[in-house]
């Protein structure tokens, strides 16, 4: 199936704080479940989605670090938070404070992932933004898909290790009160 990738329109639509957005996905990120929030926001029907690889809502300014810190993290049966910008069908763009878990059948084995993404806190956007700009900026610089990569995440671990907290804890600091400054140094 073909779905329209349509232009970004630089416009942000957003969703209700009390609404969740879900899906589930198997091991390779094939989207397996939508709920009825997720294909509001996005713009997709369920015939649509279904089958479809969960990046097929990426935008294109998100850095892939964060995406290969996220992979990483499920994929080592860990449950990582993450605000992520997704693009709509139609090129409109919403924010998420995503939370992402590995899923296991009757056995313990691990048979995909399932995300929930609540309404973002505006506070921490405007920080999150500043951070996936310099990440985005960086990857960017090079040719090689890996050596951006690479050089994205040294911009990430490198502050973490200057904040001395692990990447969990950075992102909730980020929906305080704290100034850019204080959670994201420079």
């Amino acid at each position: 199936m073909s779905i329209e990738n349509h232009q970004l329109t630089g416009k942000e639509i957003t969703f209700g704080e009390d609404e969740i957005i879900v899906s589930k996905t198997d091991e390779r990120g094939i989207i397996t479940y939508a709920n009825d929030v997720f294909l509001r926001v996005a713009g997709y029907t369920e015939f649509e989605l279904l089958g479809q690889p969960h990046n097929i809502i990426r935008h294109p300014a998100m850095p892939k670090a964060v995406f290969k810190l996220l992979w990483d993290t499920v994929k080592a049966d860990k449950e990582i938070f993450a605000y992520v910008l997704n693009r709509a069908k139609n090129g409109d763009e919403y924010w998420v404070f995503a939370h992402v878990t590995p899923s296991y059948d009757e056995t313990g084995r691990r048979i995909g992932y399932h995300s929930n993404r609540r309404c973002p806190h505006k506070d921490a956007i405007g920080k999150v933004k500043d951070l996936y700009a310099r990440m985005l900026a960086e990857e960017r610089k090079h040719s090689k898909p890996k050596e951006a990569m690479q050089a994205s995440t040294l911009i990430l671990t490198d502050i973490l290790e200057q904040q001395g907290i692990p990447y969990d804890e950075l992102v909730f600091t980020l929906s305080t009160h704290t100034s850019l400054e204080a959670s994201i140094p420079n």
